[in-house]
C-alpha cells in the first residue's frame, strides 16, 4: 500500500489540540505556510511536487476532476486556497498540522461522490487534500480479503479483484480492532469518516460468487400494467430468495402519442445462479413482470458490472477509465419506506413526475430485507437495514446552467420528497448519509452544537447519533475536522494535561505525542486545552 507492504493500511486520526491563527491573504502567510508543508513532510518525493495554487496552470483541471455534481463548478463556488495530492503519509500530515496552524479547514477527497460537494467546497479558507494517487489495491485469494487505498475508484476495485478470481466479490470492510479501538473502528463505518480524520485505506472482505450469474432489465409502462405490477412488486421484493435481488426505477417518458407523457417502470436485476433458476425463481414469487427467457442474459459476475454500469460488451479495463465523459446538475434527497407505498399514494407521485419540465427526474427503489433485515440498528451507525422494507433515492438532473434553473428544479425535488411524507418512515424521518442532503440542515461555522446537529444526525444516524458524538469527543476534542454535516462534540473537557497522554504503546502502534503545555480556555468553559503553539498528533497504523 503505497510505500508500505500489502499486510499494512494506514488510518490517520489526527487529535489537534491548540488554537489556530488566522488565514491571511498575504503573500508572506502564504509562504510561511508552504514552508510549513515542507518542514512537516518527511518523503523522497518533496510535498512541493503535489501541491497545486490558483497560480499552477493544472489547477483547474485538478480540482474539477473528481467533481461530479455540476452545481458546484460555477465561479462564484468557494475554490481552496491549495490542492494536496499526497504519495505518502508525511504530505498527509503535514496538510493537517498546517491548515490548523494557520487556520485553514482541510476538505479530504477521493472519488468525488459527496452530493453536496462537501469534499471539495466549504464556506471558510480550506484546502483540499485529494487522495486520487493514493489507489494501490493488493488482493490475497488465499486470505478471502483485500488492501484498498481511498483514491481507489469501485471500478479499480472491481478490476483488480478479476484479474485475481473468477469467483469472489466484495461486500464489506474490516480492519484490525486492536490497532484503534473498537469505538472508533466502529464510527468510521458508515459514521462519515470525515468528522474523525482522514481514512488512507481499508481491508475489504471478499466473498464467494458463482461462474454464472444472470440479469435482467425490463420496462413496463402504464399502458402495460405498469402500476399493479409496481403494487406487487412492493409486496415481495424484500421477501425474495437471497440469491435474486430487483430494485425499480421510476421516471416519466414520452407515451406512445405524440405530446402524451406516461410513466416509466424499470427493474433492474441480479441472480447469483442461470437463467432456468431465476426464471423458476420469477414464476413462483413474481409473475405479474412477465419475465421471458429472452429477457435474461447470463454471464460472469465482473461482466454483470459492466452491464449495471452501462458498459456491456466493453473491455474489462473500461473499469479504470476515471475520466467521466458526461456530467450534468443534479440535487438527491432519500427516503427508507416501512410498508408499501398505496395505490393512491403511486397516482400522486406520477402527478408530481408530469410536472416536471426540461430535466430527468427519478425515483430509485432498492429492496432491503433477506440479510440485511438481521443486523441490528446498532451494528454499524447505519441503523436502517433491520425493519426497512426499502431505500428510495429521489433524483433530479438537468443540463441547463443558471440560479433559477437550478432553484425550479431543486424545489421540484423537495415538493416530491414533502409529498411523500405520509408513506415513509417517521420519528424520525430517516435519511441515507450516502445521498446526503442538506436541506436536512447543516452546521454553523465554527459554533455547532449537538442540538443543531441532532436535527439532521438522528436522520442519518437514529440512535447511533449518541455513541457518534461519545466517539468524536474523545478522538477529535478540538473539533479540527468538520464540515457542514459533520459529528458535533459534547461540550466536555478538552483531555490534555494527563498521563494518559504521555505514553507510546508500540504493541498496538499507536504513538500519541503529548502537548507540552496547557492552558486556561474561557471560550469553551474548559480548565484544559493545550497551548496554541503545541500539537496532539495520533497515528494509528494497522497492521
Amino acid at each position: 500500500m503505497g510505500s508500505s507492504s500489502s499486510a499494512e493500511t494506514y488510518v490517520l486520526v489526527f487529535t489537534l489540540l491548540f488554537s489556530s491563527v488566522s488565514w491571511a491573504a498575504s503573500s508572506s502567510v502564504h509562504q510561511n505556510f508552504l514552508q510549513c508543508l515542507t518542514l512537516n513532510s518527511n518523503s523522497s518525493t518533496p510535498i512541493t511536487k503535489v501541491l497545486y495554487t490558483p497560480k499552477n496552470s493544472s489547477y483547474e483541471t485538478v480540482l474539477d476532476f473528481s467533481i461530479q455534481n455540476l452545481r458546484f463548478t460555477s465561479s462564484c463556488t468557494p475554490k481552496p486556497h491549495i490542492i494536496v495530492t499526497p504519495l505518502h503519509v508525511s504530505h498527509i500530515q503535514a496538510a493537517v498540522i498546517c491548515s490548523k496552524k494557520y487556520g485553514l479547514q482541510i476538505r479530504a477527497r477521493s472519488g468525488g461522490h459527496d452530493y453536496e460537494g462537501l469534499s471539495y467546497v466549504s464556506e471558510v479558507p480550506f484546502i483540499i487534500v485529494d487522495l486520487l494517487k493514493l489507489r494501490s489495491i493488493n488482493v490475497d485469494v488465499e486470505d478471502g480479503s483485500a488492501w484498498v487505498e481511498a483514491g481507489a475508484t469501485l471500478g479499480e476495485v472491481y478490476y483488480s479483484i478479476a484479474n485475481k478470481t473468477a469467483t469472489h466479490g466484495f461486500l464489506q470492510a474490516s480492519a484490525p480492532l486492536e490497532s484503534m479501538g473498537e469505538d472508533l473502528f466502529w464510527a468510521i463505518r458508515g459514521g462519515g469518516g470525515a468528522s474523525f480524520g482522514i481514512i488512507l485505506s481499508w481491508k475489504i472482505k471478499l466473498v464467494p460468487v458463482p461462474s454464472t450469474v444472470t440479469v435482467f432489465r425490463v420496462t413496463r409502462t402504464l399502458e402495460q400494467d405498469a402500476e399493479k405490477i409496481l403494487l406487487k412488486w412492493q409486496q415481495v421484493a424484500h421477501k425474495l430468495h437471497e440469491d435474486l435481488f430487483i430494485r425499480v426505477y421510476l421516471q416519466a417518458v414520452n407515451g406512445s402519442q405524440e405530446g402524451e407523457r406516461t410513466i416509466s417502470s424499470t427493474y433492474e436485476s441480479l441472480f447469483l445462479g442461470n437463467t432456468s433458476g431465476l426464471l423458476s425463481l420469477m414464476n413462483e414469487s413474481f409473475p405479474e413482470l412477465g419475465l421471458a427467457a429472452e429477457d435474461c442474459y447470463e454471464t460472469s459476475w465482473i461482466e454483470s458490472v459492466l452491464y449495471f454500469a452501462g458498459f456491456s460488451g466493453q473491455p474489462l479495463d473500461v473499469l479504470l477509465n476515471r475520466s467521466q465523459t458526461s456530467k450534468n446538475y443534479f440535487k438527491n434527497k432519500s427516503d427508507f419506506l416501512k410498508e408499501p407505498i398505496p395505490e393512491t399514494g403511486l397516482q400522486g407521485i406520477w402527478k408530481l413526475f408530469y410536472q416536471l419540465k426540461n430535466a430527468t427526474g427519478l425515483m430509485i427503489i432498492s429492496p432491503y430485507g433477506g440479510r440485511m433485515n438481521e443486523i441490528p440498528e446498532t451494528e454499524t451507525p447505519f441503523p436502517h437495514r433491520k425493519g426497512s422494507l426499502y431505500s428510495i433515492q429521489y433524483v433530479v438532473a438537468w443540463l441547463e446552467e443558471g440560479k433559477k434553473v437550478s432553484k425550479r428544479h431543486i424545489d421540484w425535488a423537495r415538493k416530491l420528497h414533502k409529498y411523500m411524507a405520509p408513506y415513509v418512515s417517521k420519528s424520525p424521518r430517516a435519511a441515507c448519509l450516502s445521498y446526503r442532503d442538506l436541506d436536512l440542515g447543516r452546521n454553523k461555522n465554527g459554533n455547532t452544537s449537538y442540538a443543531q446537529a441532532s436535527i439532521w444526525g438522528l436522520r442519518y444516524y437514529k440512535i447511533n447519533f449518541n455513541r457518534l458524538v461519545q466517539v468524536k469527543t474523545k478522538v477529535d476534542p478540538s473539533n479540527f475536522f468538520t464540515n457542514e454535516q459533520s459529528i458535533p462534540l459534547l461540550m466536555a473537557k478538552f483531555p490534555c494535561c494527563n498521563s494518559n497522554h504521555q505514553q507510546q504503546n508500540l504493541d498496538q502502534r499507536v504513538v500519541v505525542i503529548p502537548p507540552s503545555s496547557c492552558k486556561k480556555d474561557v471560550r469553551m468553559g474548559c480548565p484544559d486545552t493545550p497551548s496554541d503553539d503545541q500539537v496532539s498528533l495520533l497515528e494509528v497504523i494497522g497492521k
